[in-house]
């Protein structure tokens, strides 16, 4: 019976729908690459530092590498995940973050054009300054910091490219994180949980968690698309639309785990000697909508799903379901 499953299971992959998935070790490509698996299609993951066992191994910043291994497998769609999103890490080694968000998505972009493979570049909404929100695909970028730069000229060099490509522009990420800090957004549940001492929360910028998970859909949904209608191309936006700072960040998964949130205290002071990040960049996604594309997981329905495992007391098991 189990052989005769494999056969059922391996019959159902259409090798004729091969996805190719960057970053596939990462946060959202984690979550790309299984939502193209569960539809169906045949995926391959790259990763580089943390890609085996599960997936290949690929050095983006290698062409003859990364045209090799397009070559190779032909994917009909390649989903470009990788990028280096820490806006801290890239102010201060700009060089290797320009090679990975410009130079390796210009040869990407390159490669999957003549092969005909419809390709999504997976930007920020740092691509604006956010004092003038929401912003529609035809605002006018004007980032404040160097990665928002490389996302808008990683962006540029995809298009110019790859004309039929698409970017998907998106902001802070969280999902089901390997590690707590693996998210901007998961990294403060430390801070939430041990209560025992007062911790002090920005609660000036605003921020538009977004869950992986929809994320993905939206990816598959794109692609889904572009195979009905060739034409499909440019750039699209897709965001949560629950805005909040980080303090109320903070203060949604004490909620969202029955903590106490007394010991938080919301700090309205501009961050000194921070990377420049701007105040409210709110994506205005109605193009996306209006297609019929998209899904949003409440904050604290994903929040819930993604730091469950990190939980300390788990005392709150018998709270929550008993």
């Amino acid at each position: 019976m189990p052989e005769l499953l494999m056969e059922i299971e391996e019959e159902d992959v259409v090798p004729d729908r091969r996805a190719l998935i960057t970053g596939a070790s990462g946060l959202l490509g984690r979550a790309v690459y299984k939502e193209f698996k569960d539809s169906n299609w045949h995926v391959l993951g790259c990763g580089y530092s943390r890609a085996r066992p599960r997936f290949e191994r690929l050095n983006l910043l290698d062409p003859t590498a990364v045209r090799s291994l397009i070559q190779d497998f032909k994917p009909h769609v390649i989903i470009h995940c990788a990028a280096e999103r820490r806006p801290d890490i890239v102010e201060n080694q700009p060089e290797s973050a320009s090679m990975l968000n410009v130079g390796a998505s210009e040869n990407l972009a390159k490669e999957a054009a003549k092969i005909g493979a419809f390709m999504i570049y997976i930007s920020s909404d740092y691509v604006f300054d956010g004092r003038d929100p929401p912003y529609s695909e035809d605002s006018i970028p004007n980032p404040l910091n160097t990665y928002g730069k490389t996302k808008l000229e990683g962006e540029r060099a995809v298009l110019r490219n790859n004309e039929g490509a698409a970017v998907l522009r998106v902001p802070v990420l969280y999902g089901a994180v390997e590690k707590i800090e693996e998210s901007a957004v998961t990294i403060m549940f430390d801070k939430v949980q041990f209560s025992n001492k007062s911790a002090n929360m920005e609660h000036l910028q605003q921020r538009f968690p977004t869950y992986v998970k929809d994320v993905a859909v939206v990816c598959l949904q794109l692609v889904e698309k572009k195979l009905q209608d060739p034409s499909l191309r440019g750039i699209f936006h897709w965001s949560g639309n629950e805005q909040m700072t980080k303090y109320e960040i903070a203060c949604a998964m004490a909620d969202a785990f029955n903590l106490p949130s007394s010991h938080l205290r919301p700090i309205t002071d501009e961050p000194v000697g921070a990377t420049l990040r701007p105040m409210n960049p709110r994506l205005n996604c109605s193009k996306l909508e209006m297609m019929g594309i998209g899904q949003r997981t409440p904050f604290r329905v994903g929040i819930r799903e993604s730091l469950w495992p990190f939980l300390v007391d788990k005392r709150w098991r018998q709270t929550v379901f008993h």
